[in-house]
């Protein structure tokens, strides 16, 4: 009886570890892919650059330069264009002002008549 029992828990432990599965696809193709090279470099190897050398090619690029000159143009625009029109907000006012200078001095004191 013993044997039957051991038999039976043999057979099926081995229909269940020998059934098919299905493979796990460990690359979906809803997984995110990168948009970089994710190679490890070692940083003795050939081509390896520090952080700080590929930070000063970086900023010595013409593409670079030109980018901070485009950055300071711009600037300097919109800080001639705030000037402008600081300017003309107080000339608007300074012309409202003497406009009301003006209305007040034509107008006469109306002296109430005494009969």
């Amino acid at each position: 009886m013993k044997n039957l029992f051991f038999a039976a828990f043999i057979f099926s432990v081995s229909v269940i570890s020998c059934s098919k599965k299905e493979p796990v696809d460990l690359y979906s193709a809803d997984s995110p892919k990168s948009g970089y090279d994710t190679v490890a470099v070692d940083s003795f190897s050939n081509g390896a650059v520090s952080v700080d050398v590929a930070r000063q090619i970086r900023m010595s690029s013409q593409q670079y330069q030109d980018s901070v000159k485009k950055a300071l143009k711009i600037q300097e625009d919109e800080n001639k264009l705030k000037d402008e029109l600081e300017k003309e907000d107080k000339k608007k006012a300074a012309e409202k002002k003497q406009k009301a200078e003006g209305e007040k001095s034509n107008k006469l004191p109306v002296e109430p008549e005494n009969k």
